[in-house]
């Protein structure tokens, strides 16, 4: 998910292992439809089994009725080492297709993977004319992008990185990686022309580095635990110190030009992750302590579009020099990785896609159609794409996991219930 900066198919659940069963008190022996899982069961899930109807047929499927308190939870940045939630509970599996499951499975994990192309698009052309501007030793134009806020962008890109290495979601990772590279490439453009002060420009080398080494190590297993714990303290205080600060300066000068929201929050954070790792935190608060790091990227870039939005207040004028076709790539990028978002019932996943496709991709577009930069047609054109795909992709989750409506879904995804 890369608000405006910035993949192999998501593995299909194994077939159903035939050793693995369960009896009732007849004798009878019938499939469970998630032995073949290895993830741990979710505490929430109680099945009873009762038995057939007398009339029923021995080789009918099995009889499972889902408890009351059975859940579906929404898999926040606390349950990011939980691959896949389909794998949490049942959710009345003797009645969903698995085929339609693993289809729709597949068929996200694509879409994951196509937002590659956008993403990519996205970056090329300021890179290009960063080059450009190089060769021909102007180097004062490069001055109008803000090394602070690339720098910013590539913190929220590692770190999303991270928590999608640790849900091995290869499609996204890729995407990351991919925001990673080419906003650091920006960064060197930045640093050749003086724009980016060497001090700084060295720091963020050995971050991008050891963020890229360390994440390729861990999502193939060849790394020790202990620094990748270490590696995940590191970007919870750097986003929770770089957040506070970035939404204060966005206001500059009608607050104070201040670094001390970003001190504020910088002490706190390292408090905060000491305390957790002493074990000196209720078991409530060490989870919340480890989800920042995931929530503190996605709300860096959902503040990159009320940034623009509050420029775009500001001046008027300065809506002309938006490029439309930018903006459709980032409403492009953002909108594939939703259906995959909803379909892992991945809640910081999905507002962040949407939020980065509404209000940073369409929310710009709208600004453009107004001020009459951009034609009507156009503008047509992208929001009835946007509607039809956000509605195709709730029809399709609807469809595969079974629910009677697609705010069932949402309801899942939100609410973390099915009931």
């Amino acid at each position: 998910m890369a608000g405006g900066s910035v993949a192999v198919l998501a593995g299909i659940p194994p077939p159903l292992n035939p050793n693995k069963c369960s009896s009732n008190n007849n004798g009878r022996t019938f499939l469970h439809p998630h032995f073949s899982n290895p993830i741990k069961r979710s505490p929430f899930n109680t099945l009873k089994l009762e038995p057939p109807s007398s009339s029923s047929s021995l080789i009918s499927k099995p009889y499972f009725r889902l408890n009351k308190r059975s859940r579906i939870r929404p898999n926040l940045a606390l349950d990011s080492d939980i691959p896949n939630p389909l794998h949490q509970d049942d959710n009345g599996q003797e009645q969903i297709s698995k085929r339609n499951l693993q289809q729709w499975d597949s068929l996200t994990a694509k879409f994951a993977g196509v937002a590659n192309v956008p993403f990519l698009l996205l970056q090329l052309p300021q890179i290009v004319l960063n080059a450009r501007n190089l060769i021909a030793g102007n180097n004062a134009a490069l001055f109008a992008v803000p090394w602070l806020g690339m720098f910013t962008g590539l913190l929220g890109n590692l770190s999303l990185l991270s928590y999608f290495a640790k849900k091995r979601e290869t499609e996204v990772v890729v995407v990351q990686t991919l925001g990673v590279v080419t906003t650091y490439a920006v960064i060197i453009q930045l640093a050749m022309a003086g724009s980016m002060p060497l001090p700084q420009f060295i720091a963020t080398s050995i971050v991008v580095a050891c963020g890229l080494l360390i994440n390729f190590l861990y999502f193939f297993k060849l790394l020790n635990h202990t620094i990748w714990n270490f590696w995940e303290d590191f970007i919870t205080v750097a986003g929770l110190s770089a957040l506070p600060q970035v939404m204060w300066s966005t206001f500059v000068p009608y607050v104070p030009n201040s670094i001390l929201p970003g001190i504020v929050s910088f002490l706190i954070a390292v408090v905060a992750v000491v305390m957790a790792r002493m074990g000196k935190l209720p078991e409530k608060a060490t989870k919340f302590v480890g989800s920042v790091s995931g929530w503190t990227a996605t709300l860096l870039f959902m503040w990159m579009p009320v940034a623009q939005m509050w420029t775009n207040f500001l001046n008027p004028d300065n809506i002309r020099g938006l490029s439309s076709i930018s903006m459709l790539l980032a409403m492009t990028g953002n909108g594939l990785l939703i259906p995959r978002a909803l379909f892992v019932k991945d809640l910081m996943w999905f507002t962040g896609s949407c939020w980065a496709s509404y209000f940073y991709g369409w929310g710009n577009l709208i600004c453009m159609y107004l001020c009459g930069s951009i034609s009507k047609e156009f503008f047509l054109a992208a929001t009835i794409g946007l509607f039809f795909w956000t509605g195709f992709a709730l029809w399709s989750d609807t469809k595969a996991y079974g629910h009677e409506s697609p705010l069932t879904s949402l309801k899942v995804l939100f609410m973390g219930s099915n009931s």
